[in-house]
């Protein structure tokens, strides 16, 4: 077992899941800034891992956080992530894939991810992280374009979805599939770089 603080949070974790990375905060205080005008609603947080992420962007808040992913280790870290630091009471755990686990009415004010992003062939460069959070297929957008499907299916208006990529590349590779793909209902507004990442906020 392994512990570190996460904006103020309190997180466990161990070497089955993936380790949570500082610059994520990144993400999360982004979303908390995003809740402060965003309109009523629950939160979502895809490909959520021990939570971290999710926790952090509804901490200075009393919005519900829906959390989904598909690793039941992640689901038992999440939950007592969510409890160790006084959040259970808002926080749902959906043990399931991403493209599974919502009803077709569900809209979140917003929707928050960190899919695997790592092409399959690369994956060997990163021996310490599991396979399944890390392997983004062919050209690691596999999972990233099912979150942006999902941004445009249960984004309520007003909203925005947060999407963690890994370089430029993969970010304009979005932008594109969002405009073109999904008839443009949903585009990338902003793009943010930093060392490890880069984030992307996307709207209607």
């Amino acid at each position: 077992m392994r512990h570190l603080t996460f904006r103020g949070l309190a997180i466990s974790f161990d070497d089955r899941v993936l380790e949570p990375r500082p610059w994520t905060e990144a993400q999360s205080g982004w979303a908390a800034e995003l809740l402060l005008d965003a309109p009523p609603g629950p939160v979502l947080e895809l490909c959520a891992g021990v939570g971290h992420i999710g926790l952090g962007s509804v901490l200075s808040s009393d919005r519900h956080l829906v959390m989904v992913d598909v690793n039941p280790v992640a689901e038992q870290f999440a939950q007592e992530n969510a409890a160790a630091n006084g959040l259970e009471s808002r926080v749902e755990f959906r043990l399931n894939g991403i493209d599974t686990a919502l009803a077709a009415e569900e809209r979140f004010s917003l929707i928050v991810a960190d899919p695997p992003w790592v092409r399959s062939a690369d994956t060997s460069m990163f021996p310490e992280d599991p396979i399944l959070a890390i392997d983004g297929g062919d050209d690691g957008l596999d999972l990233a374009r099912t979150c942006v499907d999902l941004i445009d299916r249960h984004l309520s208006a007003g909203g925005s979805g947060l999407l963690q990529l890994g370089n430029t590349a993969q970010s304009e590779t979005i932008a594109t599939y969002a405009a073109e793909s999904l008839s443009g209902s949903v585009r990338v507004v902003e793009t943010r770089v930093y060392e490890r990442g880069v984030l992307v906020r996307i709207t209607r």
